[in-house]
């Protein structure tokens, strides 16, 4: 018999990677076909856990559904998002927890070291799944709901590996006017952080954003518009769940009251920002043009000179705009 393979620690998964990190080409095989792979390691790796249990044993339970992810550029109301999700009676959507992020560098940047043990990927990706699924279907069964999602801007830039351990997975695209966010970056982490998202950030989590959604299509990807859900939180959420293939339930759009894992910052910091805005609503729109209205020339001139193609196909830049 084989040596016992522990269970690997949650708490060490939440070890932070670069961001940006590359996650190498992999194969498409199903999450069958990985198990089963993962199966065929034999007597030096044995499909077992050290309480008797195969790896991701709860984990059937956290993919009776597709799972979700929230992806986009930071700063574009991806956790209004998340919110609007978790208010459903039948989905789980909690704060980032940079998960997969982390576990991605095992079979990625990671790789050559790990490969040097003789496990083969699909062994490890089986694992991920595992360890991830089961960790999802807790927080299920804990909260009673049936389907789980994720919202983390950060996995745009892991969309490969992330395909490769949920092949049947749904995604959200959240899309916000890059001046908005550039403003939005300046807000929360200073100059220097604007600076960098107009001259690379926000065009490169759309860019790969917008590549995933012309490659698995309208079916598995849907875009949303920040400018469109706060305008109209109704017809963009209904559109939402319809994609999700979920019933239509309006208390999504009141889902303050809602018992929500968030934050004490994101509470007090969503309160300052209706108070400034002179709102009073859940869903608020006071943040729509903010860029337009406080960017100034250094920071505008930035974003326009090198995306003003991407921001004028996306219809965030013409006519006046541009003067």
């Amino acid at each position: 018999m084989g040596t016992m393979v522990p269970r690997p620690s949650l708490d060490s998964s939440r070890r932070r990677s670069q961001e940006g990190e590359q996650v190498p080409e992999a194969s498409e095989e199903s999450e069958a076909q990985a198990a089963t792979t993962a199966g065929q390691a034999g007597a030096d790796a044995p499909d077992t856990t050290t309480d008797g249990e195969p790896p991701g044993i709860l984990a059937g339970r956290a993919l009776a559904a597709p799972p979700i992810f929230v992806i986009g550029s930071p700063r574009s109301g991806t956790t209004l998002l998340r919110l609007l999700l978790d208010a459903h009676p039948r989905i789980s959507c909690g704060e980032e927890t940079h998960f997969l992020r982390a576990l991605g560098s095992i079979v990625g940047s990671d790789w050559p070291l790990v490969a040097s043990y003789g496990l083969p990927r699909d062994w490890w990706l089986a694992r991920i799944r595992g360890l991830y699924g089961d960790f999802q279907a807790e927080v299920l069964a804990r909260s009673g709901k049936a389907r789980w999602a994720e919202k983390d801007p950060t996995y745009t830039l892991h969309l490969t590996f992330i395909e490769e351990l949920f092949p049947d997975a749904l995604f959200i695209h959240l899309l916000r006017d890059g001046h908005d966010v550039v403003a939005s970056f300046r807000d929360r982490w200073g100059y220097r952080s604007a600076a960098r998202a107009a001259r690379t950030e926000w065009a490169r989590y759309v860019g790969a954003a917008m590549e995933l959604g012309g490659r698995l299509g309208e079916r598995r990807v849907l875009e949303l518009r920040y400018e469109r859900l706060v305008a109209d939180p109704e017809a963009e959420a209904r559109r939402l769940f319809a994609f999700l293939g979920e019933a239509w339930h309006p208390e999504v759009l009141d889902f303050d009251p809602a018992d929500h894992a968030a934050t004490e910052r994101y509470r007090w910091f969503t309160a300052q920002r209706r108070e400034a805005g002179g709102e009073t609503t859940t869903i608020y729109r006071s943040r729509v043009g903010a860029g337009g209205r406080s960017l100034d020339p250094v920071l505008r001139t930035l974003l326009r000179h090198q995306h003003g193609d991407l921001l004028r196909e996306l219809g965030y830049l013409g006519g006046s705009d541009e003067a």
